[in-house]
């Protein structure tokens, strides 16, 4: 019998077109306000704590994320498509997988070196 609602559901939204003004606007304050906290950030860039290197990568991936979507949204402006917010999208979940596992190792690091074993 399939998924009826979902057939209806995609009838009634037509062509959504995505907006790209309020996006860029949004990335590019935050991207100034984190601009501001690189330099304390970056003195913690070696450390190798687990929250030291979860704070410097949140950061990190922060700052890049809102260039993308800043790129996103000018791209979209010009071709009116919302591929380029799922390619930035499809990214930014990438390289926060990977500061996801980075933080892991350094965890796991940082137990396996407090529960050594006699």
């Amino acid at each position: 019998m399939g998924r009826p609602w979902h057939r209806d559901r995609m009838q009634g939204m037509g062509e959504i077109q995505p907006t790209s003004p309020p996006c860029c606007v949004a990335a590019d304050a935050d991207r100034v306000g984190r601009t501001r906290h690189q330099p304390v950030l970056r003195r913690f860039r070696a450390h190798s704590g687990s929250l030291t290197r979860a704070a410097f990568l949140s950061a990190r991936n922060d700052a890049l994320a809102n260039v993308a979507i800043i790129a996103a949204g000018s791209v979209t402006a010009v071709v009116v498509s919302p591929w380029p917010d799922l390619f930035v999208g499809i990214g930014i979940f990438a390289m926060n997988l990977d500061a996801s596992r980075q933080v892991y190792v350094a965890a796991r690091d940082e137990r396996r070196a407090v529960f050594v074993e006699p």
